[in-house]
């Protein structure tokens, strides 16, 4: 079969259409006559099956079954195995000048339903009975005057950040307090203080966390009546129909119970303990790399009231890089989540043992976990490289203790004794032995709720801030670089009980004063240069009288000592600082200008009038 070149995210990718593979999206729960075997129960809100024979007639016979209400193509990028499905959904950028009624008038030519109208010239669509296959209409709108850009919409089954413990209930728990040794575990010393410094976090509370906040895992494979996580349960969604509640049985995974229980597993007497026992869960069902999805996912936690949102899962892979839309919903929950304070965004870095982090782990503002052991080592499968924020014990020493799913089949190449416990010992049915980037990720997110507990005011890019400025130099201290920075540990290992006790110190510092605002008296001298429209600059603020204009482009230009560019519109003055080659290195300087009082964002040189 042909190939097709499409761009989606930050990667052009060449599609080869599957010969035995499809998707179906059906009105009840049996499968379709023809439909031989589910290889994915969901990806983009479709079952994944494979068919015998023709595929071109096969999925054209499943289309007109009663029971079939969308059939489409699966599709595979070029060196990868991993199948794709596009959702139906094509965000559509018209050309400049295009408006309401003309695109409309286009869009109802085409079949195409139009979704959302966003700012700007973005037009949201979906395809409908009366329309060609996201894919070929997605190619005829990019054909025409009138639009832009036309993106169809792909999903792809992204990585899991869960690995096998590699090397063999709350004692046990190494990971938040390490005495140096396991119980029941004589012949495995670990290193004394190798650990979290959860149990030093609670002393300093002298509680467990507050039970108002609210840790989203987005993950597969929930049991929400296990005893870890029994009536903690708040606004589940399944992510890719949107509807309310979990799905539950091995089609749907095993790796949400786990991560869940490592953040907030309650101190009931009985099993293991979170990081924030108190915390509550908001569980969302169904990794994603589709745009419309990924935004329908990060605003429902910010819109449900998540204060935390706990990924363990995204990709190295340069053709599933995430794009301007997944990094927009990501860096709306950020910065708009919690009252405007933001969401706490975590990332694992990933267990591939590569020399750079997940795509995920990269964006601006989201805090990327890496791991380590229990003697304080860096194991091999941990993502290192730069975005790297902290690393918290996992797996690569001994393995840590999490929630089971009733319908786990544990690793069923080991001895029957050895597929739940690494060492053979049995501690029930209901926990097993866990680890890799996807262990350490969740039980910072607990950690990150008792920093919250202790101090509500805390905004997302303040506990960023604190987790890395508390964390301890684990390893090598020279491979710390000027910043105290390190590409295996990035700023170290995360020390609950330092970073407790930062933002209990915080709660009782005041707020500084706001920065007066800038003279209007006064004499200037300002230098008149023609104006670069190629690159990025940092837009600082509007203002309508032209004497703070001139005072505050002086006080810019003397302080950081980058160009200043002012753009007159409708009677506002922008104020733009720098000119960057990149939008990265436009970022890298916000934080400055943060620090002086202004509240910079990215701007696209070329749009200047």
């Amino acid at each position: 079969m042909g190939t097709m070149d499409r761009r989606q995210g930050a990667a052009n990718l060449k599609l080869r259409k599957s010969s035995d593979l499809v998707g179906l999206k059906t009105a009840g729960s049996e499968r379709p006559p023809g439909a031989e075997r589910e290889i994915l129960s969901d990806l983009g809100g479709f079952s994944v099956v494979r068919l015998a024979g023709d595929v071109e007639s096969g999925l054209n016979a499943l289309r007109r079954a009663s029971s079939v209400v969308v059939g489409s193509h699966v599709y595979f990028a070029e060196g990868d195995n991993r199948p794709l499905v596009p959702t139906g959904v094509i965000y559509c950028e018209l050309a400049d000048g295009v408006g309401e009624e003309e695109s409309s008038r286009l869009f109802d030519r085409l079949g195409l339903e139009v979704v959302e109208r966003r700012e700007g010239a973005t037009v949201v669509l979906r395809v409908t009975d009366r329309s060609r296959n996201p894919l070929a209409m997605s190619q005829e709108l990019e054909g025409l005057a009138m639009v832009r850009e036309a993106v169809p919409d792909l999903d792809v089954p992204l990585e899991q950040y869960f690995s096998e413990p590699r090397d063999g209930l709350f004692p046990e728990q190494w990971a938040m307090d390490n005495q140096g040794r396991i119980p029941g575990v004589p012949d495995y010393p670990t290193k004394p203080g190798a650990d979290a410094g959860v149990r030093a976090a609670w002393r300093k509370l002298d509680n467990l966390g507050g039970s108002d906040i609210i840790i989203a895992v987005i993950d597969n494979g929930f049991e929400l009546d296990h005893p870890d996580l029994s009536g903690k349960s708040v606004a589940p969604l399944t992510v890719s129909s949107g509807a309310a509640g979990v799905p539950e049985g091995l089609a749907y995974g095993t790796h949400g119970t786990p991560c869940a229980s490592l953040a907030l597993a309650p101190a009931n007497g009985t099993g293991i303990v979170g990081a924030a026992p108190n915390a509550r869960l908001m569980p969302l069902h169904g990794l994603t790399y589709s745009v419309f999805l990924t935004e329908r996912m990060f605003d429902h936690c910010r819109n449900s009231g998540a204060d935390i949102i706990s990924c363990s899962w995204g990709t190295i892979d340069d053709r599933y890089r995430p794009g301007k839309r997944h990094e927009l919903a990501i860096r709306k929950a950020l910065t708009e989540g919690r009252g405007g304070k933001g969401c706490i965004v975590l990332f694992a870095a990933g267990n591939e043992g590569a020399a750079r982090v997940n795509y995920y782990g990269k964006l601006e503002g989201v805090i990327t976990v890496g791991a380590s052991t229990s003697g304080d080592t860096h194991p091999a499968y941990s993502n290192r490289g730069e975005g790297l924020s902290v690393v918290a014990p996992s797996d690569g020493g001994w393995p840590v203790l999490a929630a089971r799913c009733s319908w786990d089949p544990g690793q069923r190449e080991l001895p029957a004794e050895k597929q739940y416990y690494v060492d053979g010992r049995d501690r029930g049915p209901y926990h097993k032995h866990f680890g890799g980037t996807s262990a350490a990720t969740p039980l910072v997110a607990g950690i990150c709720a008792l920093l919250l507990s202790a101090n509500p005011e805390l905004t997302a890019v303040q506990v960023k801030r604190i987790l890395e400025q508390t964390a301890d130099k684990i390893g090598n201290r020279a491979g710390y670089d000027s910043r105290g920075w390190s590409p295996q540990f990035g700023f170290g290992r995360v020390n609950a009980g330092r970073a407790v006790t930062e933002a209990l110190r915080l709660r009782n510092v005041a707020p500084a004063p706001a920065p007066p605002p800038p003279p209007v008296a006064g004499t200037y001298r300002l230098d008149v240069e023609p104006v670069q429209t190629k690159g990025f600059g940092l837009q600082v603020g509007a203002y309508g009288n032209y004497n703070n204009v001139v005072a505050t482009v002086a006080a810019l230009k003397a302080r950081f000592g980058l160009p200043v560019v002012v753009e007159e519109v409708g009677g506002l003055h922008k104020i733009v600082v720098g000119t960057f080659a990149t939008a990265a290195a436009a970022r890298s300087r916000i934080e400055e200008l943060r620090d002086a009082g202004y509240r910079p964002f990215v701007k696209d040189l070329s749009t200047l009038s």
